[in-house]
């Protein structure tokens, strides 16, 4: 029987990998110069091309390839090869975003182009052969440098442009090896430097029929409304000794830093949702994006939530958590009100603290201090986030402690050993929708009110699923509709719950019970008088591990659901709704 069922599961997951495999999956390639590239992070360095930071703008579906370059023009470009491979990467369907312009101004041979003629001719040439492969090419004039000059300087200007210069402010009163800058010589409009550099992508783009994004014209309104002073946010000045990377510090008016690559790409991707409206509906907005690779705002989970407003009323602040391991011990608190956490997928925040474990003053750490991530903020929705803590089967080590009211929780994983889910809240409720909980003893356990609904539940080792600790009075404890039971093979006792609590209060609820469970089913903790206190009930439980005559003598077999629509259970004194209003209630910017 063992050989049929491996059997059986190895075909399913070749069929669940070949439907993985033909999900289409669209790729925009980006081609251009050092103001789109991605950048490298090292020594803490805050330079960010605007197309690194444009996946923290888009779903999962769109997957990212950024090609730019550093001081590459369209002619160098082609001529050292890396347009022969991207080309031959692009498969129908795929998107090709074009910007060049800043280098193929400079005089210097191997990367001068000019407008009208061979500028035009490379634009050109990356359209028609794109299409021929049947990708979809985009055409994207170059950002603004930010020259707050005078007519009077403009050929100052000029000349650090063909000399690379710019690192420095263009202004004649400019330190040439400092990097203070004159603000009283800055103007109050922005001088052009591209020329008609601008004019031959938006000429080719209406010669060739392809989309263009102006993002001249963006940037221009975006730096020249915020001012000479107020637009240096946007751009690479750095103070001396701030950054690791750059100790003199760095004054620049071409290369953004983190903000001004993330506002830029904002800006952008509602461009390109208007150039090309077959993308609008993969563009997404958040208010900030963490991201261990540099392309959002923040590289941990706990500095975002540290950026949010305190006690931000009647609008939600929407974090984006972006694939990857992030290894710390997060802590939302209570002032840190209306946030949504959405990762995609691959997004996990794992620790390795247990109850055991000493801390810096040769203490245990305890239950309550194990834990990876602690919740406190009331209203806060998490959607595709695993928590985990990594400790292994130490005894106690929570990977979430959660003491917030109405936290709602879709699609989320929880991983573990003992006490993997702490349900803390004390008049606190809680909705889990559709996630994945795992562990060995008490894995779910606290004082909270809290639904689970269509999840799945897996036991590692032999012990309880639940020890609620519900208080005298409460009316709700836990309660599972619609659940998944199962336990990794070897697992034959595992009960549904023991009373951590005298009045603990459990009820599974048209649940599919895998032959775990004993025909018992329930467990007292030894607490004979817990017998009379506690409420343990089913309700049409289904499966190898459901038995409603052989059940322990103090739960209840309900005959109906009165009492039990998930809507009375969460509704509270405000009338809390999770599941009728399901993502209204979230108001996540899409």
């Amino acid at each position: 029987m063992k050989k049929y069922r491996l059997a059986w599961l190895f075909g399913l997951l070749l069929v669940l990998s070949a439907f993985k495999a033909d999900k289409p999956t669209i790729t925009i390639f980006m081609i251009g110069d050092s103001t789109m590239a991605n950048k490298s992070l090292t020594g803490e360095n805050p330079e960010r091309g605007w197309g690194q930071m444009l996946p923290g703008y888009l779903s999962e579906d769109i997957r990212v390839d950024n090609h730019a370059m550093n001081g590459r023009s369209s002619k160098s470009f082609i001529n050292e090869g890396r347009w022969d491979k991207v080309l031959s990467l692009i498969k129908k369907g795929d998107y090709v975003f074009i910007q060049f312009g800043h280098n193929d101004e400079k005089p210097k041979e191997d990367r001068h182009t000019d407008p009208g003629s061979t500028f035009d001719d490379n634009l050109r040439k990356f359209v028609n052969e794109t299409r021929a492969k049947g990708g979809i090419p985009v055409l994207f004039n170059s950002i603004v440098r930010r020259n707050f000059g005078t007519v009077a300087n403009a050929n100052v200007l000029q000349d650090a442009v063909n000399q690379d210069d710019f690192r420095k402010d263009a202004n004649p009163d400019a330190k040439k090896d400092g990097v203070t800058a004159n603000p009283t010589r800055e103007g109050d409009k922005l001088i052009d430097t591209h020329g008609a550099y601008l004019d031959s992508p938006r000429n080719v783009a209406k010669e060739l029929n392809v989309p263009f994004v102006d993002m001249n014209r963006i940037t221009h309104d975006l730096v020249e409304g915020m001012g000479s002073i107020e637009s240096r946010k946007l751009f690479m000045w750095v103070e001396p000794n701030t950054v690791p990377a750059m100790p003199k510090g760095r004054e620049d008016n071409t290369h953004l830093n983190v903000y001004g690559g993330r506002v830029i790409a904002g800006l952008t991707v509602d461009a390109i949702a208007k150039a090309v409206p077959e993308l609008a509906g993969y563009i997404r907005h958040y208010d900030f994006v963490v991201a261990k690779d540099g392309s959002g705002d923040f590289f941990t989970v706990q500095e975002a939530i540290n950026a949010v407003p305190d006690f931000r009323k009647n609008v939600r602040t929407t974090i984006l958590v972006r694939e990857g391991v992030y290894k710390e011990k997060i802590v939302v608190p209570e002032s840190k009100i209306n946030v949504s956490l959405i990762g995609q997928e691959g997004a996990v925040i794992s620790y390795d603290d247990y109850a055991q474990k000493l801390n810096r003053f040769g203490e245990g750490t305890g239950t309550s201090g194990s834990s990876s991530c602690y919740i406190y903020a009331p209203d806060f929705y998490v959607e595709n986030i695993t928590f985990e803590n990594t400790a292994g089967p130490v005894g106690q080590a929570v990977a979430c402690f959660v003491s917030a009211d109405r936290a709602y929780f879709k699609n989320c994983r929880f991983l573990g050993f003992q006490d993997t889910l702490y349900t803390y809240g004390k008049g606190c409720r809680q909705y889990y929708d559709e996630c994945y909980i795992e562990g060995t003893v008490d894995f779910i356990f606290g004082w909270s009110t809290a639904v689970f609904n269509k999840c799945h539940i897996h036991s590692k080792r032999n012990g309880y699923v639940t020890a609620p600790s519900t208080d005298q009075g409460q009316k709700y404890g836990y309660v599972f509709y619609d659940c998944k039971l199962t336990a990794d093979e070897g697992v034959n006792e595992v009960y549904l719950s023991r009373p951590w609590r005298p009045y603990a209060q459990a009820v599974f609820i048209r649940c599919d019970l895998g032959k775990h469970i004993p025909a018992i089913g329930w467990n007292n903790w030894n607490k004979k008088d817990a017998e009379k206190t506690v409420f343990y009930a089913e309700y049409q439980s289904t499966g190898e591990g459901a038995n409603a005559k052989a059940r322990a003598s103090y739960s209840h077999q309900l005959k109906n659901l009165k009492g039990y629509d998930m809507e009375s259970i969460l509704a509270g004194d405000d009338g809390w709704n999770p599941v009728k209003n399901g993502n209204a209630l979230l108001d996540i910017k899409r």
